[in-house]
C-alpha cells in the first residue's frame, strides 16, 4: 500500500503524465471568423470612404498582386490587419478634416460679424465643408473710398466659372441662334 501511495504523490514529468495527443485546430471556424472580421472592416472602410468623399476622399488601395486564390490563415490575418490600419488612417484623416472645417466655420462666423478685422480674407465653401465653388471674401465697400473710411463687407462669389470660359458660352449661344 505504501508503494502505491508513494507513486500517486510523487510528481512526474509532464510528458509522462499525459498521453501525446495532437491538437487539431478548427481551421474552418478560424477562417469564418477572419472572413467576418474582414467583411466588417471592408464595410466600415466603405462607410468612411463615403463620409470622406465630400472632404476630398481617402487614399485608395493599390491593386492586389497575384492571381485569385484561396488565402491561408496567415494571409487572411495580414489582410485583416491591413484593412484595420487603413480604417484607422481613414478615420484619423476624417477627424482632422472635420476639425479643420469646424475651425473654418468658426472663422467664417467671426468674419461675418466683424469684417473690418479680417480685411481681404477669403474662405471657400469647400473649406467649411459645403459643396460648390463659392468663396466668401472681405472687400471694401465702394472701393478705395470704402477702404480709407473703413467700410468693409463680406461678399459670396456666385460660384463656379463656366467650363471652357466665356468663349464657349458665346459659341453655344451663337450655334443655338443659328438653328
Amino acid at each position: 500500500m505504501e508503494a502505491l501511495e508513494h507513486e500517486v504523490h510523487t510528481p512526474r514529468a509532464p510528458e509522462q503524465n499525459q498521453p501525446q495527443v495532437a491538437i487539431d485546430v478548427d481551421e474552418c471556424a478560424a477562417r469564418r471568423s477572419l472572413r467576418a472580421q474582414i467583411a466588417r472592416l471592408e464595410y466600415e472602410l466603405a462607410d468612411a470612404f463615403v463620409t470622406a468623399f465630400q472632404m476630398g476622399g481617402v487614399e485608395l488601395p493599390v491593386a492586389a498582386p497575384g492571381e485569385p486564390r484561396l488565402l491561408d490563415l496567415g494571409e487572411l490575418e495580414c489582410v485583416r490587419d491591413e484593412l484595420a490600419e487603413r480604417l484607422r488612417s481613414a478615420r484619423r484623416s476624417i477627424s482632422e478634416r472635420a476639425e479643420l472645417q469646424a475651425e473654418n466655420r468658426l472663422r467664417l462666423e467671426r468674419l461675418l460679424l466683424e469684417p473690418g478685422r479680417y480685411r481681404f480674407v477669403r474662405i471657400s465653401r469647400r473649406d467649411v465643408g459645403e459643396p460648390g465653388c463659392g468663396v466668401w471674401q472681405v472687400r471694401p465697400r465702394l472701393g478705395l473710398i470704402g477702404m480709407m473710411m473703413g467700410w468693409w463687407q463680406v461678399k459670396l462669389s456666385s460660384g463656379c466659372p463656366l467650363p471652357g470660359g466665356r468663349d464657349r458660352l458665346v459659341a453655344t449661344r451663337s450655334a443655338s441662334s443659328l438653328a
